[in-house]
C-alpha cells in the first residue's frame, strides 16, 4: 500500500492518532498497547508525534477503516519506539 507524509492532530490513545487528511484513525501496525501501558504509550506517542508531519507506510485496514501502518517520524520508528516504552 502506500506511503504518505502527514501531519498529525489528535493523539487517540497508546497506538491510534487522527492526522489532518484522513477521515479514519491510523493504528499502529504490531503495536498493541496493554492497559496498564496504556497511560504510559499515550504520553510516549504524543511527545514522539502530536503536531509532527510522520510518513505513514500503510499495511492493512482493520474492520473499522483504520489504517494499519508502520510510521516514522524522521528516520525514528514510532512503532518500535512506543512498543519499547509501553511494556515499562
Amino acid at each position: 500500500m502506500a506511503k504518505r507524509k502527514e501531519t498529525v492532530t489528535t493523539i487517540i490513545d497508546g497506538d491510534t492518532f487522527l492526522t489532518r487528511s484522513r477521515k479514519h484513525p491510523v493504528r499502529l501496525a504490531n503495536v498493541n498497547t496493554p492497559e496498564k501501558g496504556r497511560k504510559v504509550a499515550t504520553q510516549v506517542l504524543k511527545k514522539l508525534i502530536q503536531g509532527k508531519k510522520v510518513e505513514i507506510h500503510t499495511i492493512a485496514r482493520d474492520a473499522y477503516g483504520r489504517a494499519i501502518a508502520n510510521v516514522k517520524v524522521g528516520h525514528k520508528s514510532v512503532n518500535k519506539a512506543v512498543g519499547r516504552n509501553s511494556k515499562k
